[in-house]
């Protein structure tokens, strides 16, 4: 792999999917959305028509559960025609809730290896979504006293981390993120002259999946766990 991090001083750690499980349960509510709508569509069109309205949405929602079920109530009176009964509107409201609430599913192996690496590194929470969401998630994690800075993104872009790591006077080349994005979390980083470790989730949302070139370098990991491997 031939990527020298020894002079990596802070770490950043996307949250969602990274340090704890999100995107099952929204693939699960779109499995239950496309189920309640089946009577105007299929559930594969169901799936594509959501997929377009959160993507038309993503400017002016963000990120995360709210613009989420914003799209799905959209998406049903639109499908629907305007006739979707009100106990449907209020199932789509209640699987936001539901969501929201969910406990929070810590990946394998993430506070040892958190607890490990605050010891000798600076690590942050880089990751986008719905601020007060990502807020509440973190303190029910449990994980909040192993980081220096928590950051909610709008977006993750090369501009987005620069802007960050220069408030923060971490210089790029010392800077490594982790994460299961490789569009997010790896390839913008790379682009700043940063370095990136990709730990794949096994499922991802459809606007998150690109392919890297034979250009980009970075480490693949199968869990969190092998980062000590890495980092000493």
């Amino acid at each position: 792999m031939g990527i020298d991090l020894s002079q990596i001083t802070a770490i950043g750690f996307d949250a969602d999917d990274t340090l704890w499980v999100n995107e099952t349960y929204f693939r699960k509510t779109e499995e239950a959305f496309g189920l309640l709508l089946s009577g105007y569509e299929t559930p594969n069109q169901i799936d594509q028509l959501l997929f377009l309205k959160e993507m038309e949405n993503l400017p002016k929602y963000g990120y995360g559960i709210k613009g989420f079920v914003l799209s799905m109530i959209e998406c049903a009176l639109e499908v629907s025609q305007g006739k979707i009964s009100p106990s449907h509107l209020s199932q789509i409201l209640q699987w936001g809730k539901e969501m929201i609430e969910h406990p929070v599913e810590l990946l394998p192996g993430v506070p040892e290896v958190l607890e490990k690496l605050s010891k000798t590194h600076r690590l942050l929470v880089l990751t986008k979504g719905d601020l007060l969401d990502q807020e509440r998630k973190l303190e029910r994690s449990g994980l909040d006293p192993f980081f220096h800075h928590v950051e909610v993104l709008s977006d993750k872009q090369p501009s987005n981390y620069k802007r960050l790591l220069d408030h923060l006077e971490i210089d790029p080349k010392n800077f490594l993120m982790v994460g299961n994005s490789i569009k997010s979390d790896i390839l913008p980083v790379l682009q700043i002259g940063a370095h990136a470790i990709h730990i794949p989730f096994h499922t991802t949302w459809q606007h998150e999946i690109v392919s890297p070139s034979a250009d980009d370098t970075f480490i693949t990991l199968d869990q969190m766990l092998d980062l000590l491997t890495f980092i000493k």
